[in-house]
């Protein structure tokens, strides 16, 4: 039985089409998902522009964040059965040898591969997935909410593991997309005053910022990083997909604060890395997630302490994954959502 699927099948821009696929015969670990929804990530769109800087194994079915309910399960599979509803982490290969994998930061595994690039992903009716990644999800939270988990779980990284915000702080963000805005909404969770910077071409997405209580921010945030004594913000969060806004980050923040960085960039640098040492700040990479940061942002989820629901800017079938991509990409909307 073949169905429908978005298929990245070559490193050239623009090759993504609409191809019919068979459905995954799966091995005695892993379930057998039908997707009820899935969302479109920055990564999606920069493997459809040419304009990603990790390897893709081609051809490959786009789709790392999504949801569905169990249809098969495989034959030493404990704990799962057909019907239940679940999301799943995006590690799809794993070296279980790997001291990172021991450590259980099997994200950091350097011979991880993920859905969307490493092997086939959501974006179609049928995955095939490890069972080790999947998780509960409640009937409360609808799947349209529920696959957009993945994105929230690196913002989740991002900013409670991989920073250090205190009650009162204030921190700017740099980047309005997906990751940016659910970064900030992080940050608001923990208690800080928080900016986020954007382009005038990001103006729309900016206005749902504000939806979680945001400064909003077009060009300079100087003057804001400066307000509270002059020296700068208590932290910056880089989510923009370009190496400059690190610089920006330098400038904005006080010294002995902090940067996080979970934007990916490809571009040379091009400038002098001193006021990192002259101000004794802490630069720290983000990347993706593991097993108790999900099971805490789907808490966070069904409590409704984090809503997703501003950010969706509607939801598309599987044929009509260009026009969402494109209203994407353009910035109309904040994130995607298809229905296969």
């Amino acid at each position: 039985m073949k169905s429908a699927a978005v298929v990245n099948y070559a490193p050239e821009k623009g090759s993504v089409e609409i191809r019919e696929i068979e459905r995954p015969e799966i091995g005695p670990d892993d379930v057998l998902l039908e997707v009820a929804n899935v969302g479109v990530c920055g990564s999606d769109l920069h493997q459809w522009t040419a304009d990603h800087s990790w390897p893709v194994n081609y051809p490959v079915v786009l789709g790392h964040e999504f949801g569905g309910h169990i249809v098969e399960v495989g034959k030493s599979v404990e704990n799962w059965k057909e019907g239940d509803r679940v999301v799943s982490e995006t590690a799809a290969i794993i070296n279980a040898d790997n001291p990172m994998t021991r450590r259980g930061l099997y994200n950091l595994d350097p011979t991880r591969k993920g859905f969307g690039y490493g092997v086939n992903g959501a974006m179609t009716k049928y995955v095939k997935v490890p069972s080790r990644i999947l998780h509960n999800i409640p009937e409360s939270l609808p799947f349209e909410q529920a696959c957009l988990t993945e994105p929230c779980c690196v913002a989740y990284s991002a900013v409670v593991k991989n920073a250090r915000i205190e009650p009162g702080d204030r921190i700017v963000v740099l980047g309005p997309g997906t990751i940016g805005i659910l970064c900030a909404a992080m940050a608001r969770l923990c208690g800080a005053e928080v900016a986020i910077v954007g382009l005038e071409q990001d103006s729309h997405r900016l206005e749902i910022a504000k939806q979680y209580g945001c400064e909003v921010i077009i060009g300079d945030a100087g003057p804001w990083a400066m307000a509270r004594d002059g020296l700068g913000c208590n932290g910056v969060i880089d989510a923009a997909g370009a190496s400059v806004t690190l610089k920006i980050a330098l400038d904005l923040v006080r010294p002995a604060g902090w940067i996080s960085k979970v934007g990916w960039g490809p571009q040379p640098l091009n400038f002098s890395l001193d006021p990192l040492v002259q101000k004794n700040v802490t630069l720290q990479g983000s990347f993706s997630h593991n097993w108790p940061i999900w099971e805490r942002v789907i808490a966070l989820l069904s409590s409704g302490q984090l809503d997703v629901k501003p950010i969706i800017g509607g939801v598309w079938a599987i044929e009509d994954w260009h026009e969402a991509f494109e209203k994407m990409h353009s910035g109309e909307v904040v994130k995607s959502v298809l229905k296969p």
